[in-house]
């Protein structure tokens, strides 16, 4: 009886054993092919600390390789929330709350997180920095960041745009060319020991692939120039905008382009929306009699008319179905050539009636308005022309004068430089190459004619009318000493909100490009609500003077390749004006 119950207890204590041992081995099974992952993603976490690095954004330069967009050295501040006891957090966070110049309840949602690895503040400034490593801090650390930084502040701005703080582009060539410029991230898996301080080991690294760099068609110190003139008009004449864009005539390069108000991408965290728009670009306006060089050119281009030929200008009015039409200064008899030159509305009215509304609408697609010229920077509209279909009966005397239709600085531009240039369109671009670090060309931009819109005959009688513009018409102010210029000047109506056309709300411009002989360059100035003075021949013609005057120079000394820096630094100073 005792040997019985003997065997039975050791058999009781046996199969226990076994039970137990079959449900370890399950439980080593179970946790072997289903919780392993699982399990040695925690250990991952413990031992191993996971660090994305950043590539090097290309930098953006000028024509003459001077930068303009740059990538600095910049620490980021992190913590390891997990490895800091919750007793040090608050000690922590009013440690950091006076240098970092956060919320209180930002660091504590942050520093509370069950999280090995997290964001404190990001691309701090060197002094931030050096105050945080004094108070030698457990679980908080540094990697070092690259921090966007644009040299010449204000110059050029709505050009190049900013990057965000991921180094990511957001407005302008930054966020147009961003897939070249951004690079390609890498990541290293940084091994780290049992009090989770990481050591300079790491298991696992792929180097990040660096962005390219972009070279701009814009030569800084033409930018200077025209940003120079620009701003002064802006203030003088208390505008509500403005806008100035130089272009090469021959290519469709952009030697300079500005808006005002602008804004310093080194600040673009307080910039506002009027700021950053680019008006060039974006902004839709009637231009008023500059338009009257589409007119012009298409009655030439047609042979409806010669230079000669004589309009009478009603004395300064003209009905026109149910409207009556004014010419800012009453005319009698004037040729067709003083017809532009004195930009009589009725004269041109006149002309334009003999062409027909199809013929000109033809030729108002030919110079390039109603459709985006395609240039590369984000936010181009198309403007607004009216099919002959869908004119009134006032509609003649109103298109061919700059009415009825919206255009912008850009299209304006570059159907002067149409008649600059012999007859043809040229599609309008800002960056000339894209390259790598070694300076190796990775695609390189060229000139695209459009269309030929005029011929070579009708461009250069044009360009004579235009030349009377500046010596004996409404341009007389634009007359650059030392050098030959043609041009047109323009004085549009702002629309109210009751769409009648106001009588204190202009835009007033001036088109032009100079030397006549051979030019090299083509401006177009626009401004915004100009008083107490609004007439484009007062307002923009000097500016467009000016720039013409100290472009010219500086182009023509550097083409003889001396003085050029002298030049620069006499004109020039680090950052543009507001």
């Amino acid at each position: 009886m005792y040997i019985a119950n003997y065997h039975r207890r050791i058999n009781a204590v046996f199969l226990f054993f076994l039970v137990f041992l079959l449900l370890c081995i399950a439980r080593l099974f179970f946790i072997q092919f289903f919780r392993s992952n699982y399990l040695k993603g925690i250990a991952d976490k413990q031992h191993k600390l996971f660090v994305e690095l950043e590539p090097r954004r290309g930098t953006v330069y000028d024509s003459r390789l001077k930068p303009q967009a740059v990538n600095i050295s910049a620490d980021s501040l992190y913590a390891e929330p997990s490895a800091i006891p919750d007793k040090d957090k608050e000690k922590i966070i009013r440690k950091l709350l006076p240098i970092l110049n956060v919320d209180y309840a930002y660091l504590k949602d942050r520093l509370y997180r069950k999280k090995s690895f997290i964001w404190l503040a990001r691309k701090i400034t060197p002094w931030q920095a050096e105050a945080i490593k004094k108070l030698d801090i457990k679980g908080v650390g540094f990697i070092n960041e690259t921090k966007r930084c644009y040299p010449n502040g204000y110059l050029a701005s709505h050009v190049i745009g900013f990057a965000g703080l991921d180094n990511k582009g957001l407005e302008g060539i930054e966020l147009y060319y961003d897939k070249y410029l951004k690079g390609e991230s890498g990541f290293a898996f940084f091994l780290r020991d049992a009090r989770q301080e990481r050591l300079d080991l790491y298991e696992k690294m792929v180097l990040p692939k660096d962005g390219y760099d972009v070279v701009l068609t814009i030569d800084e110190v033409i930018q200077y120039i025209a940003e120079r003139e620009l701003d002064n008009i802006y203030k003088t004449y208390h505008a509500k905008g403005a806008s100035i864009v130089v272009i090469d005539p021959h290519t469709g390069e952009i030697l300079a382009l500005a808006n005002r108000p602008t804004f310093d991408p080194n600040e673009h965290g307080k910039i506002n929306k009027e700021q950053m728009r680019n008006r060039s670009i974006c902004d839709l306006f009637e231009p008023g009699s500059v338009f009257k060089i589409v007119t012009a050119s298409a009655a030439l281009e047609e042979k409806k008319v010669v230079e000669e030929d004589r309009f009478f200008c009603e004395n300064g009015a003209y009905r026109v179905a149910t409207h009556i039409l004014h010419d800012h200064q009453p005319h009698g008899w004037l040729t067709f050539r003083e017809v532009i030159e004195q930009s009589s509305n009725i004269g041109t009215t006149k002309v334009a009636q003999i062409l027909g509304p199809d013929i000109l609408c033809r030729y108002i697609r030919l110079f390039g308005f109603g459709k985006k010229l395609g240039i590369d920077l984000p936010g181009e509209i198309s403007g607004i022309t009216k099919e002959p279909r869908l004119w009134s009966k006032v509609s003649i005397g109103a298109v061919p004068i700059g009415q009825e239709v919206g255009v912008t600085a850009l299209q304006l531009v570059s159907a002067v430089s149409v008649i600059a240039n012999g007859g043809q369109l040229m599609k309008p671009y800002i960056v000339k190459e894209i390259r790598d670090r070694q300076g190796e060309t990775i695609n390189a931009f060229s000139p695209v004619l459009i269309r030929k819109v005029i011929s070579l005959d009708t461009a250069a009688r044009m360009k004579k009318i235009l030349t009377g513009v500046v010596e004996n018409g409404t341009g007389k102010l634009a007359k650059v000493p030392g050098f030959t210029a043609a041009g047109k000047t323009g004085t549009g109506q702002k629309i109210e909100a009751n769409g009648a056309y106001s009588h204190n709300k202009f835009m007033a411009s001036f088109i032009g490009f100079a030397p006549i002989e051979d030019p090299l360059i083509a401006i177009a100035v626009v401004v915004d609500e100009p008083h107490p003075y609004y007439f484009g021949g007062v307002v923009a013609a000097p500016a467009f003077k000016n720039v013409v005057s100290d472009t010219l120079k500086y182009l023509k000394t550097n083409s003889s390749g001396k003085e050029i820096m002298a030049f620069y630094e006499t004109n020039t100073v680090n950052q543009a004006p507001r």
